[in-house]
């Protein structure tokens, strides 16, 4: 070991120092529990070889620590993040200290890296006041999975070299001073502090496109966009262009195309037969793959049209993987739109009819907007004998649906009738008429005559979550939930709008969605399981102060700023909340009693407004909640320890506090079935003003031949309805494979909207 030679940054040559390497690893290993600087340092010394770089090295090592993370000794993983601090450092400032703030914005201005309006907006005494108040120490917190996404994916890098050039919490303090910028100068380091305090000490989790790109010159942070295709070339090649547009920004696309008239309409006069959707449907899917930023993450889409279309049973198997090309667009996902009568139908083993939208007038505007009007037209659309139409037997259409959704895994469900009767948008002026990628925004939009079209509505969202692993009380949310409405409205002015549609709508609404990461935990901490009747009320509990605080945050921000303009088509101006409008079927098994002063909040909302038409929505939050050393969202866990494949490697991640909570925690297919889950999903939508990413799991092992029957699929998709879900989005199948293992969905486009 003592002949092999090291290849030092400058390329001159020097003996390797075995001191210097055990001083590193032994530092990183003060106070951590059952970890072995010994066992650490003979792994990697077998990998040590003869010109070996010092890079090299210092990865060597931090894979040897990583590789022994285990449910029986998880500070390993705190032991691998602090070496690849020490790295990481070192490849961005040179030396593990760390440069001051003000010298740092210097560096990296000149570079191009961070936006000069930095430099411009704050004076000298502001940079120092701010470089006292950082924390570099609290980089120590974060554990191994969290470092490697940061240098993966957030912190400011060449992107070709792989160089980073900032530390994690330059990252925080920076995304704090672009947001609050435009504050007065008399409040702004206050906020800045707290927001900063916030989020590096993961109270607050940001979303992909915030943590990568606020300090940058590029100025698009929205998650989830949402766009509108009317029935006509003009809306088609409009969205297109939209499309193209904000896929090479990084957002997740929401497509609804559902008004495109069925294969074989007349059009111009009768002089032609329309091709149908689904060359379409591949002229869109062309444009979300068209910009893959250089092959580090192609685009994403999900598209959605009603289950009543001519053409659904084609559309509905466009994602399998029988059939030839041509009639296949397998490369974005679906949202199939049902209501109430459709569900009908199936209850009552009737038919379903089928129409082109373009035969049935105003159907397609009552199925969001009206759902009276909905089963009156339809009605009379079926005794009509002179429209084309089709019928099926519901229960063949439904079960087709679930088998799709069964067999890919990402045939999605939209409750078009919940998303406009329990909402924040007065559904005769603003109806919803989509969701986005992963099926937590429910926004109104209206179709595009151009890519310039000043009167069509493009719906953003920009997504953040409360971690709710920090919650001991429910009013701990009050903090976060005003910092990060705070933060989020201050970033609608903040960014740029490549297309009018999507600023002119962003503009009117001011739409924010929070969520939360680490329920899992959160729910293993205080002692309970998805599938016992006391997570209900802790639930209940909980998601009622999210809402009300993120309320009372925006009705405040409201009476210093002013309400957003489209206040009006809300129906929160009318003094209509959330708790007015829930499934009453959810007071059948929650009699939990509400515990805020919703109705003076009422009376404040009807007398100042608020600033957002939207507040909240339980997005996926895949990569941002390993950051926190979070669970995902609302998901329970596959495992205690989570090995998940990502385009730079596996990492493993420990669930938090596992030391203490092993036995706590209710894996994902240690859930009896989907009932327990599917409560709790209804209880948080009472009070979620947006919808919420929910999945549906099945353990073929506990059925009959081992295959989930169909109407376990169907009993599960009407409880769901019945409890006033608004969305579902994945259907997971258990294949047999170790429970720990899991592949790391790279997010909406790429982590847009998975946080």
């Amino acid at each position: 070991m003592d002949q092999i030679k090291v290849k030092k940054r400058d390329g001159t040559f020097e003996p390797i120092n075995l001191d210097k390497i055990h001083k590193v690893i032994t530092w990183a290993a003060k106070g951590l529990n059952n970890v072995s600087v010994s066992q650490v340092e003979l792994k990697s010394h077998i990998q040590f070889y003869d010109g070996i770089a010092t890079r090299d090295i210092h990865e060597t090592i931090i894979k040897a620590a990583a590789d022994l993370i285990s449910a029986q000794t998880p500070d390993y993983q705190y032991l691998a993040a602090r070496l690849a601090i020490f790295h990481l450092r070192k490849i961005a400032y040179g030396d593990y200290e760390v440069p001051h703030l003000y010298d740092h914005v210097v560096r990296l201005t000149k570079m191009g890296k961070y936006d000069k309006h930095i430099l411009a907006d704050y004076d000298r005494a502001e940079f120092d006041e701010l470089n006292a108040y950082i924390n570099h120490e609290r980089d120590m917190n974060l554990a191994y999975a969290a470092v490697e996404q940061m240098m993966g994916k957030y912190l400011v890098q060449d992107r070709v070299t792989k160089k980073v050039y900032e530390s994690p919490q330059f990252l925080y303090v920076l995304v704090g001073m672009c947001l609050f910028a435009s504050y007065d100068k008399a409040v702004r380091l206050d906020y800045i502090k707290r927001f900063y305090d916030a989020t590096s000490n993961f109270y607050i989790s940001l979303p992909t496109p915030i943590m990568s790109g606020v300090r940058t010159p590029t100025r698009q942070f929205s998650s989830c966009v949402l766009i509108e295709c009317g029935d006509d070339l003009d809306s088609i090649n409009a969205t297109t262009s939209a499309i193209v547009r904000y896929v090479s920004q990084r957002a997740g696309i929401g497509v609804n195309a559902g008004a495109i008239r069925a294969l074989g309409s007349p059009i111009r006069g009768g002089e032609a037969q329309h091709t149908g959707c689904i060359p379409f449907f591949k002229m869109f899917q062309a444009a979300v793959k068209s910009c893959s930023q250089g092959g580090v993450r192609g685009g994403a889409a999900t598209l959605f049209y009603p289950l009543w279309h001519l053409e659904v049973e084609s559309l509905l198997v466009l994602k399998n993987n029988r059939g030839v090309e041509d009639n296949r667009v397998r490369h974005m996902d679906y949202g199939v739109q049902i209501n109430k009568t459709l569900y009908t139908r199936l209850i009552k083993n009737e038919e379903i009819t089928l129409f082109s939208p373009s035969d049935v007038a105003g159907l397609y505007e009552a199925f969001f907007a009206d759902q009276a009007e909905f089963e009156r037209l339809y009605t009379r659309y079926e005794n009509d004998e002179s429209i084309r139409k089709r019928k099926i037997p519901a229960r063949e259409l439904f079960s087709l649906m679930l088998q799709e959704r069964a067999s890919t895994g990402r045939i999605y469900i939209q409750n078009v009738d919940h998303c406009n009767t329990h909402s924040p948008f007065d559904p005769s002026v603003a109806p919803v008429r989509q969701s986005n990628l992963c099926m937590e925004i429910a926004l109104p939009t209206k179709p595009l005559d151009n890519i310039n079209d000043e009167h069509g509505e493009i719906a953003l969202c920009t997504l953040s979550a409360i971690n709710l692993g920090k919650i001991d009380k429910p009013e701990d949310i009050k903090e976060p939930a005003e910092l990060i409405v705070r933060a989020l409205d201050a970033l609608l002015d903040y960014q740029d709008y490549p297309v009018i549609a999507a600023k002119n709508g962003s503009m009117k609404r001011r739409t924010l969605g929070v969520g939360v990461i680490n329920y899992a935990y959160y729910l293993a901490k205080n002692d309970t399981r998805y599938s016992q009747a006391k997570a209900i009320g802790l639930t209940h509990r909980t998601f009622e102060a999210l809402q009300y605080y993120l309320l009372q945050a925006s009705n405040k921000l409201a009476q210093e700023k002013g309400s957003c303009p489209a206040f009006a088509e809300t129906t929160y101006s009318q003094g209509i909340l959330p708790i007015d409008t829930y499934k009453a079927d959810l007071d059948n098994i929650c009699d939990e009693p509400l515990h805020l002063d919703w109705e003076a909040l009422r009376v404040s909302i009807k007398q100042h407004g608020l600033r957002n038409s939207t507040l909240s929505a339980l997005m996926p939050s895949e990569t941002s909640s390993q950051i926190a050393n979070a669970t995902n969202g609302i998901e329970p866990p596959r495992g205690l320890v989570s090995v998940k494949q990502s385009k730079d490697g596996i990492l493993k991640q420990v669930v938090p506090d596992i030391e203490n909570l092993a036995e706590k925690y209710e894996l994902l297919w240690q859930m009896p079935d989907n009932n327990g889950y599917l409560k709790l999903v209804g209880i948080m939508q009472k009070f979620i003003d947006q919808s919420i990413s929910a999945n549906t799991n099945y353990d073929p092992a506990k059925f009959e031949g081992r295959k989930v029957p169909m109407k376990v699929m169907i009993q599960d998709l009407l409880s769901a309805y019945k409890l006033g879900v608004k969305t579902l989005y994945y259907h997971n199948t258990r294949d047999g494979a170790d429970d720990s293992q899991g592949e790391l969905d790279d997010g909406c486009a790429g982590g847009a909207c998975k946080l």
